[in-house]
């Protein structure tokens, strides 16, 4: 069983910078890839970025690329996205997610292990 905590989230002017990280319990974090999506209101769940278990490969969303940056530590059980430049379209509920499998994947199906999220809110 996976836990998942997410923080950082908050209150932003628009072009300002946050911070996001996930800790997860067990001592499994570093075989499992992991993801972090968003939702706002009324939309569905969204994917923004994906980091294989050795840190090695990367995904991003289009709208997120060059803004984004997901990393991980594997000592400490930690994966974080730091996000500059951010938008009133990135305001969102923010959420940590984990997958057993390798493949750095978009898909929330295949995400099996989920954080209770962190509110992020750009004002314009």
């Amino acid at each position: 069983q996976v836990q998942l905590v997410e923080s950082g989230g908050g209150l932003v002017q628009a072009g300002g910078s946050l911070r996001l990280s996930c800790t997860s319990s067990g001592r499994t974090f570093s075989t499992y890839t992991m993801g972090w999506f968003r939702q706002a209101p009324g939309k569905e769940r969204e994917f923004v970025a994906a980091i294989s278990w050795s840190g090695g490969t990367t995904y991003y969303a289009d709208s997120v690329k060059g803004r984004f940056t997901i990393s991980r530590d594997n000592a400490k059980n930690t994966v974080d996205l730091q996000m500059n430049s951010l938008k009133p379209e990135d305001t969102a509920v923010y959420y940590c997610a984990a997958r057993r499998s390798s493949g750095v994947v978009s898909s929330i199906y295949e995400y099996r292990y989920w954080g209770q999220g962190t509110q992020v809110t750009v004002s314009s």
